[in-house]
């Protein structure tokens, strides 16, 4: 039996790239995180993203953590959570930067 547990950062790292292993979930992203302010209005209105499929998209990012979206009748509020943008940027830099300063690889 394997009592060993995964780390508070490898947790959240994993959650957040969960949240983004969709096209549709970094197009809304990119588009939320273009905004000067929180966003009112329908996304599927500005992304290519199919209506039925985007509400799908948004609680997952929204559970993640990565946005946050508020109902404003008749309209929902949507923006990017700033301190979880800003740990999803530190905890993947983090991994990556660890992974790429580390020695050679079997291809090289």
């Amino acid at each position: 039996m394997h009592n060993k547990e995964y780390t508070i950062n490898q947790e959240q790292t994993a959650r957040f790239a969960k949240a983004m292993g969709h096209p549709a979930r970094i197009a809304i992203l990119e588009f939320l995180a273009k905004q000067t302010q929180c966003y009112f209005g329908e996304i599927y209105e500005e992304l290519p993203i199919a209506k039925a499929t985007v509400s799908q998209h948004l609680k997952e990012l929204t559970d993640a953590g990565l946005i946050q979206g508020e109902i404003e009748t008749p309209k929902v509020k949507y923006c990017i959570n700033r301190d979880n943008w800003k740990l999803a940027c530190e905890l993947f830099g983090g991994l990556f930067c660890r992974c790429a300063e580390k020695r050679k690889c079997c291809s090289e």
